[in-house]
């Protein structure tokens, strides 16, 4: 992600938090000229993301959750591309595959078709969008309370029907990476994620190197937990050295040229 497109997140995360902000006040808080604020602003208005009013800008009062998912999916998309690839390289025809609700793991579900036949579980609506009409892929939608923030189902419902399934291959994803702790801003989605984990015989972490050097408000699980941590090539070079001196199982990852 470069600077810009950091940027550009930081504001969009700082405007949702708030409801709405003034326009000096986010010049002001990150430090850049007016002109850079209204640019942001209008690609994140472009995106659905925010609303630009008469000098300031609010988060989309017709459900800026429904915003949210659609945002991320813009992220860093040549990285998520990249991840995608290399995950679909571990996946075998006739396995089970368990994809969460991450856009990073929605990045893979267009490609699976590759691999067919399979059965594909997710708690994703993305995800079985992508996939329900696609030959060769049995199809599986855990049920369950549906957030608009994730455009995903969680919560109990959901997490008693992963705990009733097996699954050959896990693809999740998370919000952030300090050290070797994986972190989930919801705490209902990192229940659904420790069942998913729980209930897979091999587990993927997809991370964007975006990812690293973050936390976020509840512990999901320590990286040793996955049996292979895919991530951008483009981590620094000190964060990938001390990760693999910790053992965890890391593959560097190439982006997508597209």
């Amino acid at each position: 992600m470069g600077k810009g497109d950091r940027r550009r997140e930081e504001i969009a995360n700082f405007v949702i938090a708030q409801g709405q902000v003034r326009i000096d006040d986010l010049i002001e808080r990150f430090g850049v000229s007016r002109m850079t604020v209204h640019r942001h602003i209008d690609q994140l208005a472009a995106q659905g993301v925010l609303r630009k009013l008469h000098g300031s800008v609010s988060a989309q009062p017709s459900g800026i959750y429904e915003s949210l998912f659609r945002y991320r999916a813009t992220l860093a998309t040549s990285q998520k591309q990249g991840l995608a690839r290399a995950a679909l390289d571990l996946i075998e025809p006739g396995q089970v595959v368990m994809i969460d609700d991450s856009s990073t793991a929605a990045a893979l579900a267009p490609r699976l078709p590759e691999r067919a036949p399979l059965t594909v579980v997710t708690n994703g609506l993305p995800v079985a969008t992508a996939l329900k009409e696609a030959e060769g892929i049995d199809l599986i939608c855990l049920g369950g309370q549906y957030h608009r923030t994730y455009d995903a189902f969680i919560g109990l419902v959901c997490e008693s029907a992963i705990a009733r399934l097996r699954a050959d291959v896990l693809v999740c994803s998370a919000s952030a990476v300090s050290g070797t702790s994986a972190f989930i801003q919801d705490g209902q989605m990192v229940r659904a994620k420790q069942a998913m984990m729980a209930a897979s015989a091999r587990r993927l972490l997809l991370l964007d190197a975006t990812k690293f050097g973050r936390t976020a408000l509840h512990l999901f699980a320590d990286l040793s937990a996955f049996d292979t941590v895919l991530a951008s090539a483009s981590l620094d070079a000190e964060t990938a050295r001390r990760l693999d001196e910790a053992g965890i199982a890391l593959r560097l990852v190439e982006t997508e040229i597209r």
